[in-house]
């Protein structure tokens, strides 16, 4: 175990890539949030044309730096850099709020770390909706936050 991790490994990024489809260019999420990228929700005074992947994966870096934050705000256990990862994917998805209020937090931060690790799949709903992808998302992070 470390001490919190100060940034996502690449293998932290390349399991948010996957759950984060690249766009090149703008669209509306499911919510209806302007997107772009890597899952980068476009604020009202950024203008974007076409992305490259290489730029998507820089913005995705930067917007990662909340969710790391977050996670080093939050959680007072010992973390892996597998763990860390996995709550950074979870952080990103969800927002820093969901971390704060979740279960799985208070878990961990009373070192039951099996007890959080079951906790992601009760994150899988939508709108009341239990989703598919929600389930196979956090079935990753739960395998890679149970990984030595």
């Amino acid at each position: 175990m470390i001490t919190h991790p100060l940034t996502v490994s690449p293998r932290g990024l390349a399991l948010i890539q996957s759950f984060e489809a690249f766009s090149p260019t703008a669209y509306l999420c499911p919510a209806g949030i302007p997107t772009i990228g890597y899952g980068h929700v476009i604020l009202p005074k950024e203008k974007f044309g076409t992305l490259t992947e290489a730029g998507a994966t820089a913005i995705l870096k930067k917007d990662l730096e909340i969710a790391e934050r977050a996670i080093s705000q939050f959680i007072l256990a010992p973390l892996t850099q597998n763990q860390f990862d996995a709550l950074a994917s979870f952080t990103f998805n969800l927002g820093g709020g969901a971390l704060q209020r979740s279960t799985l937090r208070r878990k961990l931060n009373a070192h039951d770390y099996e007890g959080a690790a079951r906790e992601f799949l009760q994150w899988v709903n939508s709108g009341g909706v239990k989703l598919e992808g929600l389930v196979r998302r956090r079935t990753a992070e739960r395998d890679l936050f149970e990984e030595a």
